[in-house]
């Protein structure tokens, strides 16, 4: 019999809105060009570092304030300041890294453009320095005994879930994986929710102690979508800073079985086609056995 340990599992998320989009106007005094970054009028913590958002202009107009842009929509990283400034980038880990040597360039609009915000993260990325994770699931059971039976009898209703991670406090250093500070930050969010979507894997393809070969990149893991409830921090001069936070699941709750792998589309030239929410982001096929 094989031995899994938990040092082999892994946690991603997805960023998300709750459905609720944040509303402003840029106008021309918000664009600061020689430093590359833009002033949003709205309440500080709602946006966050990392974050993919999409940008569109509520009247039609073309988003001028980057720089030689035409188009009403554009979806980029962002990388907020201690002020609430923004600076837009082509890639996670620019964003991560944040500075104005990568920052998109912009201009000064000729006029004011009402525009409507939302996080459209597509990928999923792992969180960095887990040490723990719990999902429980709980259906509820309903009871239909009636007066003439001599035995109580139930039937299943409702599936719901919740659970908690753990992990030891970082904030900076990652350009590939969500740094744990996100969770942290994300529970503050009060106007568009702290919503996610999330992998639990518990076998990952880096992980074989049965030694049988064809099962190397096997996976399985479990998929749902959930809203943080809480962060408790533990903080002592004697152990590491490591905080757990809470949370319930919001909708379906699926257990996914990868036993074969997945191909890549490719392009004429043999190279892989990426999306462009992300460079390294790549796109695959469904592919069955014929």
């Amino acid at each position: 019999m094989s031995i899994y340990l938990g040092t082999h599992g892994k946690v991603e998320l997805r960023r998300a809105f709750d459905g609720t989009d944040l509303r402003s106007v840029v106008n021309p005094s918000d664009v600061n060009v020689l430093r590359k970054r833009l002033s949003f009028d709205f309440k500080r913590g709602q946006l966050i570092t990392g974050d993919q958002v999409e940008i569109t202009s509520t009247n039609g107009a073309a988003l001028s304030f980057f720089n030689s842009y035409s188009k009403t929509a554009i979806k980029r990283f962002i990388n907020v300041d201690a002020l609430g400034g923004i600076r837009f980038y082509t890639t996670f880990a620019n964003a991560i890294n944040g500075g104005a040597a990568n920052a998109e360039t912009l201009a000064t609009p000729g006029s004011n453009i009402p525009i409507r915000v939302i996080v459209q993260n597509a990928d999923y990325r792992v969180v960095a320095q887990v040490n723990g994770f719990e999902l429980n699931t709980q259906k509820e059971v309903i009871d239909t005994t009636v007066l003439s039976d001599e035995f109580r009898s139930q039937i299943s209703s409702i599936m719901s879930g919740s659970g908690n991670m753990s992990c030891f406090w970082e904030y900076t250093g990652e350009t590939v994986k969500d740094v744990p500070q996100y969770l942290l930050q994300l529970v503050l969010r009060t106007k568009v929710g702290s919503q996610f979507s999330a992998r639990f894997y518990l076998k990952s393809n880096n992980h074989n102690p049965s030694g049988i070969a064809a099962n190397a990149n096997d996976e399985i893991w479990y998929e749902f979508e959930g809203v943080l409830t809480s962060c408790a921090l533990q903080f002592n001069p004697s152990s590491a800073v490591q905080f757990t936070a809470d949370f319930v699941t919001t909708g379906e709750i699926r257990l996914n079985v990868q036993l074969e792998g997945t191909e890549e589309l490719l392009q004429e030239d043999s190279s892989t086609l990426r999306l462009d929410q992300d460079s390294a982001a790549k796109l695959l096929l469904e592919s069955s056995d014929v």
